[in-house]
């Protein structure tokens, strides 16, 4: 049989850890892209031995996945690691690195670092995707998440660039979903609630946002990056396949709450 995998972009800590983790327990072989220094990479190596642990292939790259060079060569790699009886059947876009600066004022936003973070935080979906469709990698059955956030509907200090990545994203989404429809594929957008994950505790006011998130809450605490994960593993399931194009939040009730 057919060993499915999942490629996350962004796979080093945060949701995509966590999603890793959880494709992982269920038999996913687990393809996963990071960008890490040598101070965090004994972070990644125990998540590797982790992953490992449940009885799955596991392959990283180390690299800036926005980066052509970086995408053809982990393409490649793959390809490798997949052999003949594996299947891609989940692309998640987890990729959490921009630039937080105000667009006014003496240490303003430039023009390279708005760029930057559209780049990376936005269009290297659409890339990557396209690049996974064109090597046949990605086909009927496929399932492909990209994570927004409730900042794409708010203004929080210095977050603009990342703000307009996550407008950016949720459009790639719509128009991904549209065009991978014929060919069985479906897209969707993953908002989670507050969660704490570095990419938070960078944002200015990080503390004054989860505490506030925490009492709106239902049930009275922050989404996990666990939460996250088991609900994408779920709408991985191939019953699923009518579900797409859409903003799906996955916030306890965040969002509703007064």
């Amino acid at each position: 049989m057919s060993r499915p995998w999942v490629v996350i972009l962004g796979s080093s800590s945060g949701f995509g850890a966590a999603a890793a983790r959880a494709f992982a327990a269920e038999g996913y072989g687990i393809f996963g892209l990071h960008m890490d220094r040598r101070g965090t990479m004994p972070q990644v190596e125990a998540l590797i031995a982790e992953l490992e642990g449940l009885g799955v292939p596991v392959r990283f790259h180390n690299g800036n996945a926005a980066a052509d060079d970086n995408r053809a060569a982990a393409l490649e790699e793959l390809r490798d690691a997949m052999g003949d009886d594996g299947v891609l059947r989940v692309v998640l876009h987890s990729l959490a690195f921009g630039t937080l600066r105000p667009y006014l004022g003496e240490r303003h936003l430039r023009r390279r670092q708005l760029e930057m973070t559209l780049d990376v935080m936005a269009n290297s979906l659409v890339y990557w995707v396209r690049d996974l469709f064109d090597a046949g990698l990605l086909g009927r059955g496929g399932r492909v998440y990209a994570m927004t956030s409730s900042g794409s509907l708010a203004v929080w200090r210095s977050y603009g660039a990342v703000s307009a990545a996550k407008c950016a994203l949720e459009s790639h989404i719509r128009q991904l979903a549209v065009e991978l429809a014929p060919h069985g594929i479906t897209a969707n957008a993953i908002m989670a609630g507050v969660t704490e994950t570095p990419a938070l505790s960078k944002i200015p006011g990080a503390d004054q946002i989860a505490e506030r998130a925490r009492e709106r809450n239902p049930s009275g605490r922050l989404t996990t990056p666990e939460d996250v994960a088991q609900c994408l593993v779920t709408l991985a399931d191939e019953r699923t396949a009518w579900l797409t194009g859409n903003v799906l939040r996955v916030d306890g009730g965040e969002s509703i709450a007064g």
